[in-house]
């Protein structure tokens, strides 16, 4: 993905030159708050700047609230049935609507949909993480546009993020997006509440996620929406850890992602490094290894020239791990070159070891994947 930090005269370029972005979608912004029903018209202008968009050779993800609101008013149910096992059935209705919708407005545009259904524990578990990211991964390579929302008819108290806020900034980092937009009811972040203070001056740009700044924020007081400012700082701060910006702009306007391009005021969280640098510190620093594979030294110079690490290239493996788990690589004189995700078991990969790619499915008895660790997830040591 190309890096999207921005001098302050052109940070609205960020949208423009993101590789991938995640757009979060809020429940009072799709359902309209007199019938209950979809707004229509709005989320029409949005599938038309997804269609833009994806024209012009960006990734877009789509983390979209509204099934529980429009179940309730498909259900027939009060507005104010809130028991966890009343929102589970909305939802349950709701998101038949939900992605019925959003696959009636983008297949006339020439764009495919998937829906997928995450929980807390879907991003926390590393198995479930990886799953998730290899599926999110193989749609956007099929220039499929998923429509991301919280498994609410399974999740308990437990295992919710209870917001789309936070789950769109998880989703972002689990692709390693550019950039996460979070449309609002309100322009951005602001140094007072502009309900309350009509002097209340709009914060343009935040590179520091400081004290003082989070205290800026409020409740929701939207009736649909279960988020506001608290939950989009906490999005803010996954992303900028991240490396991926994130932008609050209001939504209260037909194609709203335009009105960010043209300069629309908006809040932008700036980070300091892209989602690449953030994803191999992540981990080359953070992670502890399982195991370690040892490779030759026509390996080491591939993975020093950027490539994936390759079965063939290994001659020995230690340790127990499974797929997804972190091991330490070290080259022919033993040194520790370089620490990565592996896409293999300990046991698979002592059978492959030393083999070439067209011999690993007779040998494992599947077709996997060819590289023992992708050059995405491999972090250099000492370079």
């Amino acid at each position: 993905m190309t890096s999207q930090v921005q001098p302050l005269h052109d940070r609205n370029a960020a949208l423009r030159s993101a590789g991938r972005i995640v757009l979060k979608i809020g429940s009072s912004l799709l359902v309209d708050r007199e019938s209950g029903r979809l707004n229509r018209a709005w989320l029409e202008s949005v599938a038309d700047e997804l269609a833009r968009l994806q024209a012009r050779g960006q990734q877009v993800l789509v983390v979209s609230s509204g099934a529980i609101a429009l179940g309730r008013q498909y259900l027939g149910m009060a507005r104010d049935q809130r028991r966890l096992e009343d929102a589970q059935a909305a939802a349950a209705a709701g998101q038949v609507l939900l992605a019925h919708a959003y696959q009636d407005l983008l297949e006339p545009r020439g764009i495919k949909i998937a829906q997928v259904l995450l929980t807390l524990d879907d991003t926390e578990n590393r198995r479930r993480y990886l799953n998730a990211r290899n599926t999110l991964e193989t749609l956007l390579r099929l220039k499929v546009i998923p429509v991301i929302n919280e498994n609410d008819t399974v999740a308990t108290q437990e295992i919710r993020y209870g917001d789309n806020d936070r789950l769109g900034a998880r989703v972002a980092e689990m692709t390693s997006a550019d950039v996460l937009v979070l449309l609002s009811d309100v322009d951005g972040l602001y140094d007072g509440d502009p309900t309350l203070n009509a002097g209340a001056t709009l914060i343009p740009e935040v590179r520091e996620l400081t004290p003082a700044i989070e205290a800026l924020a409020g409740a929701s007081a939207t009736e649909y929406g279960s988020g506001g400012m608290v939950t989009k700082l906490v999005a803010a701060r996954i992303c900028m850890n991240a490396g991926c910006a994130t932008v609050i702009a209001s939504g209260r306007r037909l194609f709203p992602l335009q009105a960010i391009e043209d300069g629309a005021a908006c809040t932008w969280f700036l980070p300091g490094r892209t989602p690449r640098q953030a994803r191999k510190q992540w981990i080359a620093g953070t992670l502890v290894p399982r195991g370690s594979l040892v490779i030759d030294a026509g390996a080491e110079r591939a993975l020093r020239g950027g490539s994936s690490l390759l079965p063939v290239g290994v001659v020995d493996v230690t340790g127990e791990f499974q797929p997804g788990d972190a091991v330490l690589v070290r080259g022919p004189d033993g040194r520790d070159l370089a620490r990565g995700l592996v896409t293999c078991s300990s046991a698979e990969a002592r059978r492959i070891r030393g083999r070439r790619s067209e011999e690993l499915a007779a040998l494992l008895g599947y077709s996997g994947r060819d590289e023992m660790i992708h050059r995405d997830n491999l972090a250099l040591l000492d370079t």
